[in-house]
This record gives C-alpha cells, structure tokens and sequence, in this order.
C-alpha cells in the first residue's frame, strides 16, 4: 500500500508531458523565464526566448536547449 503514495515517488510527476500539465498554458514562472533566456544566449539561439509563452512551451524549449547544449 505505501507504494500508492504518491510522495513515495515525489518526482514521477516531473516526468510529465508538458502538454498534459493543467497549468500547461498559464505564463512561464519566473525561474523558467530566467533559465530559457541563459540557455538561448549560451545555445546562440535568441529566438527561443519569448517571454509571451505558456509553461508547457517554455518547458519544450528549455528541453530542446539542453539537449543542443548536450546538458541533459
């Protein structure tokens, strides 16, 4: 029965998709917004920071610029 708990995995909800997020399409948070804008000017790809995107979005984005970076 304690593997029913959910905090017993406290990061299975991390591997979520983002499109599946219930917050998904609310405004990135803050730290989301500071770490896209550092990885898009370490990646030389000012063109993924848009500071207009959901959570969901900056979430992709900040996955595919680590990926290109080779930091995942």
């Amino acid at each position: 029965m304690a593997d029913e708990n959910p905090k017993s995995h406290p990061t299975d909800n991390a591997e979520k998709n983002p499109d599946a997020w219930v917050s998904g399409e609310d405004p990135m948070t803050g730290a989301q917004a500071s770490y896209l804008k550092t990885l898009s000017e370490q990646a030389d790809d000012t063109d993924a920071f848009d500071d207009t995107i959901s959570k969901a979005e900056a979430s992709k984005r900040i996955d595919a610029l680590k990926a290109k970076l080779g930091l995942d």
